[in-house]
């Protein structure tokens, strides 16, 4: 399984931001798929995840504001954020899992994409 992040860039306090993660090879083996993030000097954190029956779940720091959605079609999973802070800069991931166990660790990673929240 090959993921491909992208659309990380710079964006104003309280703007928004969408990022894709493109799936590709043997997708069939995945049944979650995750957001996470690391911030300069942190270490990396869970932003949030989906599902094969599409229940979403989310760290509470982003509840309310990011949204993770999926386009099956074009095997990409999306994680949409809103109301942008300077502390969600960092490189956001995303990763996916053979496991259907919420908690169980992710097999696949994708390269990681900039964000950055700055006036």
């Amino acid at each position: 399984v090959q993921l491909q992040a992208s659309g990380g860039g710079l964006v104003q306090p309280g703007g928004s931001l969408r990022l894709s993660c493109a799936a590709s090879g043997s997708i069939f083996s995945i049944n979650a798929m995750g957001w996470f993030r690391q911030a300069p000097g942190k270490e990396r954190e869970f932003v949030g995840g989906i599902v094969r029956s599409g229940v979403t779940y989310y760290t509470d720091s982003v509840k309310g504001r990011f949204t993770i959605s999926r386009d099956n079609a074009k095997n990409t999973v999306y994680l949409q954020m809103n109301s942008l802070k300077p502390e969600d800069t960092a490189v956001y991931y995303c990763a996916a899992r053979k496991s259907s166990v919420v908690g169980e660790p992710y097999d696949y990673w994708g390269q990681g994409t900039q964000v950055t929240v700055s006036s």
